[in-house]
């Protein structure tokens, strides 16, 4: 009999090696920043939560010319982590524009007074119930960040995060929040053969088709819009020089690396934030050289 507890105490030893494990005290006391992942079990795939333990240091200084954008987004946390009325928010725009940034800034702003960040993967949107029932009973205030979002017709975390948004027969949280980024203002590709299903009637009244009204549902749930443009090249410039300035520059090489700033922008295509810390970090870089 003995035998036999002892090859079960083995097997259970070895099942728990397998089970992802739940963060400690001590996780959730020394980290300001999470990911939600998943992990193959002799059970199935099952989600857990992991600690971020090195984060950007972005600060809202850094990111310049979207004044209007970081004042938004600024005083909705302040009020969430006030514990007042705050709306879940969706960032739309132009890539490399400052929309991810803006939510780290967030974090570096607000971390010491309680804010905490969980980052979930598109994938793994359909989780989003079983990680609400482990983050609803801390006593920090969180942010579910979702970057770079965007469906095909059909996906699955499509439905689940309209759901964790307005939708779900449960109370929503007041401890949580969702802040999601896209360059897709309404998060679903949309087509010309879409307003087909528009009628037009004698009345002269116009029937939205329902297949239009689907793909607007879930970004109209989002309580706080925020919209990004790429910046004029006066104001590309000025990202330029904040980053030389960063990296320790003297304003000669700065004022001499603008030539060459316009240049790598024309060259990508593109003038944005993510442009100007790149040609950043390529100047100063090479300068010793």
């Amino acid at each position: 009999m003995s035998d036999k507890l002892d090859r079960l105490d083995r097997l259970l030893s070895k099942l728990d090696e397998w089970m992802p494990q739940p963060l400690t005290e001590a996780d959730w006391k020394s980290a300001v920043a999470f990911r939600w992942k998943r992990k193959d079990t002799l059970l199935g795939k099952m989600g857990y939560l992991q600690a971020v333990k090195h984060t950007s240091n972005i600060s809202f200084s850094d990111l310049q010319h979207i004044d209007r954008q970081k004042d938004q987004i600024y005083k909705n946390t302040k009020h969430f982590v006030d514990g007042k009325p705050a709306n879940n928010v969706l960032l739309t725009g132009a890539r490399g524009t400052g929309k991810s940034s803006l939510i780290k800034a967030c974090l570096n702003e607000f971390s010491s007074k309680g804010l905490r960040l969980v980052e979930v993967d598109k994938e793994h949107l359909t989780d989003l119930g079983d990680l609400t029932e482990i983050l609803a009973v801390r006593p920090e205030r969180f942010v579910i960040f979702c970057d770079d979002l965007s469906f095909e017709d059909g996906e699955s975390g499509y439905k689940s995060l309209k759901s964790a948004l307005d939708g779900s027969i449960a109370a929503q949280v007041d401890n949580i929040l969702i802040y999601a980024t896209s360059n897709r203002r309404h998060l679903l590709p949309e087509y010309m053969t879409d307003n087909e299903s528009y009628r037009h009637t004698s009345d002269g009244e116009i029937h939205p088709g329902e297949v239009v009204e689907e793909k607007i549902s879930l970004s109209e749930r989002f309580g706080l819009w925020i919209s990004f443009y790429p910046p004029k090249q006066d104001e590309y410039l000025d990202m330029v020089a904040h980053w030389l300035s960063h990296f320790g520059l003297p304003a000669a090489q700065i004022d001499a690396a603008r030539p060459e700033a316009l240049i790598w922008a024309l060259e990508r295509g593109s003038r944005s934030g993510r442009v100007a810390w790149q040609f950043a970090r390529h100047w100063a870089g090479q300068q010793d050289d």
